[in-house]
């Protein structure tokens, strides 16, 4: 008993502890409930789930997890008492956290680092006047400063993203940018403008641009409007700087204040600004479900609202927009096209077939048909217009036209159009069809000459709708019939290539004058400028001579190698394969002349190309290597990308070619083992450990050469400032290391203006030359970082690359 008596009361203990609490400082890993977030608290971006949550619990600020650790971390503000935690703010939507990021509060700081402690995102704040930080009730995160702590020198609510919320205001000059698609929180393709000018209006933007194209929607209040008020009670309007009530963008629902439900209003990525309510409780609820449910939106018709001569439009290239019975968007393709991005339903659709052929002599327009579609239109891409004409003429008209991909015909109109079109909409209101040309013979190649009378009959059937063209049509294939039985020479070498042309020796000796004007030579080929001659026209191209100095297995298997790769493919980034001759010990192949010369003559030269164009090239280069990794039959290593094997066009268009190294995998596998290959300073560390290689050599010598595009120099310059800049790739590791990558364009203007692209290339780059092959990312997803469509989060600790190589 003298004991017991001697220890303090259960009450004392209680109170003791209590105050001990309050007076620890905030761990980096524990949940706080109390609203004052002291100096020196902080959060680490990890699986424990760490956050700061306002008074009452409502709302947490602190690290959420999208789509599993490999993707990052948001640094947010979410809903916590309901189970669909919903993000309303984020702090780095484009640039995700990795894991162990750290999120600190300092006495002149509030800022978001790595594990490496480069910053990724900061509040701005250079005043060493910081008192604490508070999530408040509202949904707002403040910080406070000056001795009192009274003084808010930051807010949430001054930054929103794509979400506001009762007791907010959009002030001119603010705006809400909708994320990319429902689990993608990087900026997306619409935004609301709180203008200066005083009018409230919905763009889209040009992504992944922040320019804005014409508005979909607006308050038509120009001159007038002040702020857009959202109060308590979920009433949201745009008033006067007098305090004038302008218009409510929704109507008023005095039923659903902020006491019994949670609210909110977001752009969402669709394009739509809709406001939403949530019952806090079963009682709140009277007949509501437990869940998000939309109050009112604009505007009405997203698909009909969105018709622009820039842009994609409401959905995305080549795709249709249907509103369907819960008033929601929806992007559909139609038949014979697929969706660019199955993740993304925005990214617009792409044919599944090999575009029509110009250069088939009008053969090519007995392969295609058309899908019609009522109602549908995709507006402002007309490029022909014709009237009064009948449908069978509208339709003839698009099938002997190679460049026309869908023709509207309405009430005796008829309008072209090319690839690809945008605004596509299905309304009654349009009235007409659109009729969408597509590839009716499972064909990749141009028809031959065997099979052309089926052509022409089936043409009849599919296209001809009156008789008369029926009869002309079936009367065509007879004479082609008989033309063929006496007139048919048959080549005596057949290609057995998809249709390649055969060329004679004797041939490609005329044409390219006795092989006189040399282009460029590799170690073991060299190449030649000629000209074909067809009538009174003239086909300039680039002849490929393989060294026959030593005709043996390896040259004639690097021959093969070059025509089965190059043969299998047709994409707009690559050099197009015209050709070959297979005679004796002489293999020549035959390309498309590219006018532009060479990549490495581009950006190596004495004048540094545009920033804007760089950019176009890296994109198109990306484009291609994605192409042959995951869109041919057979996926195909290039294995020797660099600058001297990248051409440019007329357009200045990036091609791949030069495929004499190519290996292809069949279906079923995805790496291979062969000797080395490819040129010095661009190949893959695996390749001197004599490892399975995959197409994962392409993406290390794409990184080497993004650097090179970035910086407009070699990856390897004697002649550089000093020793540590003459390797690029090790350079460009110390600067981001460092946190100095404006190193790497200092002296160029253009770059320097656009630093955040700048940025994300030397990061997508780093991504690319890892030395490990299963960290390097595939060429998919690097034309999507490149392009501002995926998010690039901070390579690993750079130390672990090896630039031995």
């Amino acid at each position: 008993m003298a004991l017991s008596s001697s220890l303090p009361s259960p009450t004392l203990v209680l109170i003791l502890c209590f105050l001990f609490l309050l007076l620890q400082p905030f761990s980096s890993s524990a949940q706080s409930s109390n609203q004052v977030i002291a100096i020196g608290s902080s959060l680490l971006a990890n699986n424990d789930n760490s956050y700061w949550t306002s008074p009452s619990g409502d709302f947490a600020f602190g690290f959420q997890n999208i789509n599993g650790p490999s993707a990052g971390y948001l640094l947010s503000i979410w809903f916590n008492k309901i189970p669909e935690k919903t993000i309303v703010w984020s702090a780095n939507p484009q640039t995700p956290a990795p894991e162990g990021s750290k999120i600190e509060l300092t006495g002149n700081s509030f800022q978001l680092t790595n594990p490496n402690g480069s910053q990724i995102w900061s509040a701005g704040l250079t005043r060493s006047s910081l008192s604490n930080a508070a999530m408040l009730d509202s949904g707002n995160f403040v910080i406070l400063g000056n001795s009192s702590g009274s003084t808010t020198l930051w807010q949430s609510f001054d930054q929103p993203t794509d979400t506001i919320l009762p007791t907010q205001t959009l002030s001119q000059g603010m705006r809400l940018v909708a994320r990319l698609f429902d689990t993608n929180f990087s900026y997306g393709r619409f935004k609301l403008d709180m203008q200066t000018d005083g009018n409230l209006v919905l763009n889209t933007r040009s992504y992944p641009f922040d320019g804005a194209y014409s508005a979909y929607w607006s308050s038509d209040s120009v001159g007038s409007g002040f702020q857009l008020i959202y109060n308590e009670t979920g009433y949201i309007y745009l008033i006067a700087r007098n305090g004038t009530i302008l218009m409510n963008p929704f109507p008023s629902n005095s039923n659903n204040n902020s006491t019994q439900f949670y609210l909110r209003t977001i752009l969402d990525y669709d394009g739509v600004l809709r406001q939403y309510v949530y019952p806090k409780s079963v009682d709140a609820a009277a007949g509501r479900s437990m869940n998000w449910s939309v109050l009112s939106f604009i505007p009405s018709d997203i698909c009909m609202s969105i018709t622009q001569d820039k842009g994609a439009g409401a959905c995305g290239y080549n795709s249709i927009c249907v509103v369907g019975a819960d008033q929601r968007p929806t992007c559909e393709c139609p038949s014979g096209y697929t969706p660019f991005d199955l993740k993304d339903p925005l990214s617009g659709c792409k044919p599944n077939f090999v575009p029509q052929d110009c250069d088939a002599d009008g053969q090519e327009s007995y392969n295609f048909g058309f899908v019609d579609l009522t109602n549908t239109n995709w507006a402002l891409n007309d490029y022909e217009f014709y009237n009064p004409v009948t449908e069978d003429m509208c339709r003839e008209a698009c099938l002997s036209d190679c460049y026309c991909y869908v023709v509207i015909f309405n009430s005796g109109r008829c309008w072209k159009k090319r690839s690809p079109v945008s605004n596509g909409k299905v309304h009654p209101s349009l009235g007409g069809k659109a009729l969408v040309k597509i590839r009716i013979a499972n064909l990749t190649t141009p028809p031959n000459s065997d099979d052309l009378p089926g052509k022409i009959f089936l043409g009849s059937v599919l296209f001809g709708s009156s008789m008369f063209l029926n009869i002309v049509l079936i009367l065509a294939t007879f004479w082609v019939i008989k033309r063929k039985k006496t007139t048919m020479i048959v080549r005596p070498h057949s290609t057995g290539r998809n249709n390649l042309r055969f060329f004679s020796y004797k041939e490609l000796e005329i044409a390219t004058m006795g092989f006189k004007d040399e282009l460029g030579r590799g170690a073991s080929a060299v190449v030649y400028k000629g000209v074909l001659k067809n009538g009174s026209s003239e086909e300039i191209i680039a002849v490929k001579t393989i060294n026959s100095m030593d005709m043996g297995e390896s040259t004639d298997r690097e021959f093969k190698a070059e025509m089965g790769a190059i043969s299998r493919t047709n994409h707009k980034n690559l050099v197009q394969l015209l050709g070959y001759c297979d005679e004796g010990n002489n293999r020549l192949l035959v390309y498309e002349y590219m006018i532009n010369g060479s990549l490495a003559g581009f950006i190596f030269g004495n004048s540094r190309p545009s920033w804007n164009r760089r950019v176009q090239l890296a994109f198109g280069i990306a484009r291609g290597l994605s192409y042959l990794h995951e869109e041919c039959s057979k996926q195909i290593i290039h294995c020797d990308i660099k600058p001297q094997n990248i051409l440019l066009d007329e357009t200045f268009t990036a091609r791949i070619c030069d495929f004499g190294l190519a290996k292809l995998l069949k279906t079923d596998q995805s790496r291979t083992t062969t000797m080395i290959r490819g040129t010095k300073g661009y190949v893959a560390p695996e390749w001197f450990k004599k490892k399975p290689v995959t197409i994962k050599v392409d993406v290390y010598s794409f990184g080497i050469m993004l650097l090179e595009i970035v910086c407009c120099r070699r990856n390897v310059d004697e002649k550089a400032k000093c020793e540590g800049e003459i390797i690029l790739s090790d350079w460009a590791i110390d600067c981001f290391k460092d946190g100095k990558i404006y190193r790497l364009v200092e002296d160029d203007e253009e770059a320097m203006n656009d630093f955040g692209k700048v940025e994300r290339f030397v990061m997508i780059a780093l991504w690319c030359i890892q030395e490990e092959p299963s960290l390097r990312p595939e060429m998919k997803k690097v034309s999507q970082m490149l392009e501002g469509s995926v998010a690039v989060s901070i390579p690993p600790d750079p130390c672990s690359f090896n630039s031995s190589f």
